[in-house]
């Protein structure tokens, strides 16, 4: 099986394209919190008292938390989609007798092959990261003049450690992604890898159901905090907003196909042609709809909660005196916001391309029966802007569930201090990712022969 793993690959670059960047992203940034973990740990006796702050484990500690987290959801949401693109081939190797255990293990070959592909360059990533990262936690007095990043040999036990901790996300993921495509019958295998499914699996709606419960208790720890609790009730506001949108994800389809019929009539009403055969392919295609709103649902809603726990932190703290915030806590929140919202642009990237080059075939034959480059183009127009307000809706929703606990246990009001600015940027960055990346793949794809392409593989 590992040859035809690695041929696969061979053939479908561009679905390893995006994998390959969330892994590397992965080994980055355990190589960067491990690095501090590593400098603090071979600090001279006293340099941590000599700094202010929590300290270098702490901070470690609480920003990989999340990042780990973050890194399974967008590794899990990214793998999915490139084992959706191997479908056919999986399933004719399944009506050929390879079983279950063989499909699954040329998954896991690939990912492992990927990982290893993209550990040197993850850890040189994450070793410079560290380096700067803690010259600027120096330049704020959160950490001694004299700690610094070590090299070899620590390094040598720290880039290991997060090449297994890499492997074992990505492998977990593997066993989340193709669990469908393996237990199913051959034949089911190989219908289900040209058709998709007219409704959400109810083991899907179940877990869909019981994570969202998850995330609202967390949100309500969050809100029992006192203002003085300020950082544990951040850190399980994060927390809960990353647990809804895990929620998201797996209920993705069944929100999906209900917020585009909720707007398809609109937009029916003002784009006739483009409109309609937009909201159909939509609505007809709610899984891989979900495979594009989750990533624009996932920057918007921790780049929302993250900017919103901030304004309403700096908010409290001019209203009374109190440990809410300081411009070190602002600093620290920001440089979180910016490590989170680079995952999730990233994996918003990969995914729309991904999903939008898949459609070749598609196009190809909607050209065939009498549609244009143009229009075909207008109705990627359309499908850019349902995806992109699908997105912000349900990042918006999580954001506004998830800050109000924040709100709550700071100010004793569920209405967080909101800056409207921020979140205009929020949407527009989402806008900026999401509508030109669509456009520019589907030109891409519209080109060349039709009939060559209809007829070619998918």
């Amino acid at each position: 099986m590992a040859s035809i793993a690695l041929g696969q690959m061979r053939r479908r670059p561009p679905a390893f394209a995006g994998l390959a960047v969330a892994l590397l992203l992965a080994v980055a940034t355990l190589t960067l919190f491990g690095s501090l973990v590593a400098a603090e740990a071979t600090a001279p006796p006293g340099a941590a008292r000599a700094a202010d702050g929590p300290g270098l484990m702490l901070i470690a500690g609480a920003f990989g938390e999340i990042a780990v987290l973050v890194a399974f959801f967008v590794v899990v949401n990214t793998l999915g989609f490139a084992l959706r693109q191997q479908y056919r081939e999986l399933a004719l190797l399944r009506t050929i007798a390879a079983t279950p255990r063989q499909a699954r293990r040329m998954v896991r070959g690939q990912v492992v092959a990927t990982t290893l592909l993209v550990a040197a360059p993850g850890w040189a990533v994450g070793w410079a990261a560290a380096r700067r990262f803690l010259a600027e936690l120096q330049r704020r007095g959160l950490a001694a003049p004299e700690v610094r990043v070590p090299g070899a040999p620590v390094a040598t036990v720290v880039a290991p450690v997060a090449l297994a901790a890499v492997l074992a996300v990505g492998l977990a993921a593997t066993a989340v992604a193709a669990r469908r495509i393996s237990r199913i019958a051959p034949a089911a295998a190989l219908t289900a890898s040209s058709t998709e499914h007219g409704r959400t699996g109810a083991v899907r709606l179940v877990a869909g159901a019981g994570v969202l419960v998850g995330g609202g208790l967390l949100l309500r720890l969050a809100a029992t905090r006192t203002p003085e609790e300020a950082d544990k009730a951040g850190q399980a506001t994060l927390l809960g907003s990353l647990v809804l949108l895990v929620a998201v994800a797996l209920l993705g389809p069944l929100v999906a196909r209900v917020l585009a019929a909720a707007l398809g009539a609109p937009v029916r009403a003002l784009a006739p042609g483009a409109g309609w055969l937009a909201d159909a392919n939509l609505r007809g295609y709610a899984r891989r709809l979900s495979y594009a709103v989750v990533p624009v649902a996932l920057l918007v809603g921790l780049s929302g909660t993250m900017s919103i726990m901030t304004s309403t932190a700096e908010h409290a703290a001019t209203a009374a005196t109190t440990g809410a915030t300081s411009a070190t806590d602002v600093w620290l929140r920001q440089a979180e916001l910016a490590l989170l919202a680079c995952f999730a642009a990233v994996s918003t990237v990969n995914t729309l391309v991904a999903v939008t080059a898949d459609r070749r075939r598609e196009f190809a034959l909607l050209r065939l029966v009498g549609a244009t480059r143009t229009q075909l183009m207008r109705m990627l127009t359309v499908e850019a802007v349902l995806t992109t307000v699908v997105g912000v809706l349900l990042g918006a929703a999580v954001a506004a569930t998830a800050t109000a606990a924040f709100s709550t246990a700071l100010t004793g009001s569920p209405l967080p201090h909101v800056r409207p600015a921020d979140c205009a940027w929020i949407v527009a960055g989402a806008a900026a990712l999401t509508v030109p990346g669509i456009l520019a793949t589907g030109l891409r794809a519209v080109r060349g022969a039709a009939a060559e392409a209809a007829g070619g593989r998918d």
